[in-house]
């Protein structure tokens, strides 16, 4: 359950996923966002976890693809959380890009920008058996997830 060293190129793809529409979203901001008066420990959780999460991603071979076992479903469940992230972000680059756009739920799962990546990269560390990844997603789920929660909850108090 350590892991053991080696690229993966399944932690490359999976970080692309993430990275690619994160970087569009730098010009497409929800209009009001602010990222001001976060939470600083949920920012340090959010930032470790980031930074945990990409390294840890990157530097374990277990990720990789194997022949198939009971453990590929895990891979498989990774990867359609990530491609609901992606249709995500489909949904909000083609909406009117509000505040509300950007906290929404996709399919009923709940801060669904936060939520599916964290949640997807917790099951590649399951499928790669990394207690590594499993702790990186987890440190960012509190983070990454806190601060859409924050948000969220500061968009519903104004309404």
């Amino acid at each position: 359950m350590i892991g053991h060293f080696g690229f993966s190129y399944i932690g490359l793809i999976f970080l692309m996923l993430l990275f690619i529409p994160n970087i569009i979203w730098i010009r497409k901001k929800p209009q009001g966002y602010i990222s001001e008066n976060e939470n600083k420990v949920l920012l340090f959780f959010e930032r470790s976890g980031e930074v945990l999460t990409t390294v840890i991603a990157l530097v374990f071979d277990d990720f990789n693809l194997h022949r198939w076992s009971n453990w590929t479903w895990w891979l498989i469940a990774a990867f359609v959380l990530m491609l609901l992230y992606e249709l995500w972000w489909i949904c909000y680059f083609q909406s009117e890009q509000k505040l509300s756009d950007f906290y929404s739920s996709f399919l009923g799962v709940p801060l669904a920008g936060a939520t599916l990546p964290v949640i997807s990269f917790f099951l590649l560390g399951i499928y790669g058996k990394v207690i590594w990844l499993i702790i990186a997603a987890i440190i960012l789920g509190i983070g990454h997830i806190g601060i859409h929660m924050q948000h969220s909850k500061e968009l519903k108090s104004l309404r």
